[in-house]
């Protein structure tokens, strides 16, 4: 029996599976501190350097397990500032930390208060400042650096987010129209995190999709994934919405709803999270159109999703909207369908660039209309 237990003891360690080396990190908790001033010199009346800073950087390319791995203690420090002395009136500064981060993170103080958000490259947010050196509104005494916890909650900025119940089939859509590589089965919860396809067009346009873990009802009171996933979804550009045209059913405790039901639900659960997403332009894809029976179905409820305030009489008061969401574009699809995948891809290129002229066209109109009066007024006078 020692013997076994010494065995036991001896034994190595499995390595951790890869799928659990590589878990995607959309949060991350961290001590800063910034240095302490330096110390002053009464006798020459000399100041002591200011503390470094810890700040974060927002860099392309970056993702919070790097700032796991780099920060492993999860506690980061700037050094502190230079004492004063009669070799050194003007102690140096301390050295500051720069942490890189990436984009779209937003820095969040111990209480939930928003101290920076990253959406831009280069961004910088100063989490935590150095204190200040020794001098004679001090008694020459440095004073400390900030010293707070903060966290990073990354919000996936992508062209268009996937939304949808789980097993609706957008693990098989942008594997097909992108070169993301998620995994697919045939059960609910296949996508337990948020996966990023890029669209590459022959011209070198290039859209990015992100398929985000199944919604349940009740994720906005963060049931499920719950506002895991429901947070991604603020800074797309485009929802696109995915319902399996026969509906969907969790599970044997739930109820099953049907195609139009899951369209109302989802509506419901964006709506309850953050109103505000329901104005973001939205397509709608049918899915699984190559079963038997799709095309008579969708022959019915076609005319109640173009116009979706006349179904609200026959819609659940539980899952019933106050707020509709408006569909740009329904597309009837099977992803598995490679010519139905192209259409969607033009589609959603479509939508987007139909967006953007709405957004910078005005500007470019009135920046024209500017130069030529400019140009008007600098031209030569005819008399």
């Amino acid at each position: 029996m020692v013997q076994l237990f010494k065995f036991l003891l001896k034994a190595e360690k499995k390595p951790l599976r890869a799928y659990l080396r590589n878990a995607f990190i959309d949060s991350l908790r961290l001590t800063v501190r910034g240095g302490h001033g330096g110390n002053g010199t009464p006798k020459y009346g000399g100041i002591g350097g200011q503390g470094g800073c810890v700040y974060f950087v927002a860099k392309d390319g970056i993702s919070l397990r790097n700032v796991s791995q780099r920060y492993k203690t999860k506690r980061i420090s700037a050094s502190s500032g230079e004492d004063s002395s009669k070799v050194r009136i003007l102690g140096r500064r301390g050295m500051d930390e720069r942490v890189e981060v990436p984009l779209g993170v937003q820095v969040l103080g111990e209480r939930g208060q928003l101290l920076g958000d990253l959406n831009e490259d280069n961004a910088t947010c100063i989490a935590a400042g150095g204190g200040a050196g020794g001098c004679t509104g001090n008694n020459f005494l440095g004073a400390p650096g900030d010293h707070r916890n903060v966290s990073l909650d990354l919000k996936l900025i992508a062209d268009v987010g996937l939304v949808g119940f789980p097993n609706a089939g957008k693990s098989t859509l942008l594997k097909a129209i992108s070169n993301a590589k998620p995994k697919i089965a045939s059960y609910p919860f296949t996508t337990i995190r948020p996966q990023i396809g890029t669209v590459d067009y022959p011209d070198l346009r290039r859209i990015t999709i992100a398929d985000l873990p199944g919604l349940i009802e009740g994720a906005h009171a963060n049931i499920g994934m719950g506002h895991k996933f429901l947070k991604h979804v603020e800074r797309t550009r485009l929802l696109l919405v995915m319902v399996d045209i026969f509906g969907f059913r969790l599970s044997a405790q739930h109820a099953k709803r049907n195609c139009l039901e899951n369209i109302y639900a989802l509506n419901k659960e964006l709506e309850l999270y953050d109103k505000t997403l329901l104005d973001k332009p939205c397509v709608l894809l049918l899915n699984k159109m190559d079963l038997k029976g799709a095309s008579e179905f969708l022959k019915g409820v076609k005319p109640t999703i173009k116009n979706l305030e006349s179904g609200l009489e026959n819609c659940p008061e539980e899952i019933r909207p106050s707020k509709l969401i408006k569909f740009e574009r329904i597309i009837p699809i099977s992803a598995q369908n490679v010519k139905r995948i192209d259409v969607v891809k033009e589609e959603l290129r479509d939508v987007l660039d139909s967006l953007a002229e709405e957004k910078y066209l005005p500007d470019a109109l009135e920046i024209r209309e500017q130069l030529q009066r400019k140009v008007g007024e600098r031209g030569p006078k005819i008399t």
